[in-house]
């Protein structure tokens, strides 16, 4: 059995960003990585300091690996299939068959974005067609703009995008109702719903978006897309097998000052937590996590506080 001080359970922003602060700590950690997650499909990040061109999430995580293994963190890929404690020590077990103990671990599984399977559109994901406005709303300022999504939540998504384009299409790809309130709140913006299902994504020979065509054969042109589905899967079953504590969307209470879980010796953060699907937030997670992780090896107990 392989044994770490700290196994981090994600290799994505929040991962990364404490395999690199427990790292220059010299502590022996490792970092175990299914490769999946927001990080893996998004072309261009836009809001994030230090990178006022754009950074792809590909980009970032090769670099935060680069960083990290230049102090000893190890990575490894692979998913871990269940975790325990036992004996005061986590026991890890993974799809490759391997076992692992660590003293503390820290989760950052993230979530799974309910997406459609349509033709092209993963080429396009952070770079014409974007899942959050907070992150890349600015982008579709002035332009036409198609949202592809279901009922409630896609409307909702393009009533939160008229903020910043007057040109906006939902294409209610699931064909699922939308309320009534909702529907006439559409029509006071002046957005267009159109309820059939996309069958592609096209293309220029740039792979930009040019627009989606329907399976009816109409072509709907657009500069910019937006996906608006309900459905996003947190990845907290491991959580869930070590009795950490959820609210009731499944992402993993903890303790605001720590990020510290309901079980002791469990740390959690990125988008396994509930707040804001931020990169920069992310990172946060990480550092400040990695910070009490690493007092916690030292001898120090959790310091009081309430879940949230």
């Amino acid at each position: 059995m392989k044994k770490a001080d700290c196994i981090i359970i994600g290799g994505g922003i929040a991962g990364l960003q404490a395999s690199i602060q427990l790292g220059r700590y010299n502590h022996n950690i490792l970092v175990i990585d299914s490769n999946q997650g927001r990080s893996t499909i998004c072309k261009c990040y836009h809001n994030i300091l230090g990178w006022p061109d754009g950074v792809s999430g590909e980009e970032i995580r090769r670099l935060g690996k680069q960083h990290a293994e230049k102090y000893g963190v190890h990575f490894v890929e692979d998913k871990v299939l269940s975790l325990q404690k036992l004996d005061g020590s986590f026991k890890m077990k993974t799809e490759k068959n391997e076992e692992y103990e660590a003293k503390t671990v820290f989760l950052a599984t993230g979530l799974v974005d309910k997406l459609p399977d349509i033709e092209n559109l993963f080429p396009c994901l952070g770079k014409n067609i974007y899942v959050c406005p907070d992150c890349d709303g600015y982008e579709v300022t002035g332009k036409k703009t198609v949202v592809l999504g279901g009922g409630n939540t896609g409307a909702h998504m393009a009533l939160t995008l008229s903020y910043w384009s007057d040109d906006i299409v939902f294409i209610n790809h699931e064909q699922a109702p939308v309320e009534a309130a909702i529907a006439e709140d559409l029509d006071k913006h002046n957005i267009q719903v159109i309820k059939e299902v996309i069958s592609k994504v096209l293309l220029d020979d740039k792979e930009d978006l040019m627009g989606f065509e329907l399976n009816s054969g109409k072509i709907i042109e657009a500069e910019r897309g937006f996906t608006g589905f309900s459905g996003n899967k947190m990845n907290s079953e491991l959580a869930k097998q070590a009795g950490v504590r959820l609210n009731e969307k499944n992402h993993v209470l903890v303790y605001p000052r720590t990020k510290e879980t309901s079980v002791e010796g469990i740390w959690a953060g990125g988008d396994l937590i509930a707040h804001s699907e931020q990169v920069t937030i992310s990172m946060g997670d990480g550092s400040q996590a990695a910070i009490w992780i690493h007092k916690r090896l030292m001898g120090e107990g959790p310091p009081d506080g309430d879940l949230v």
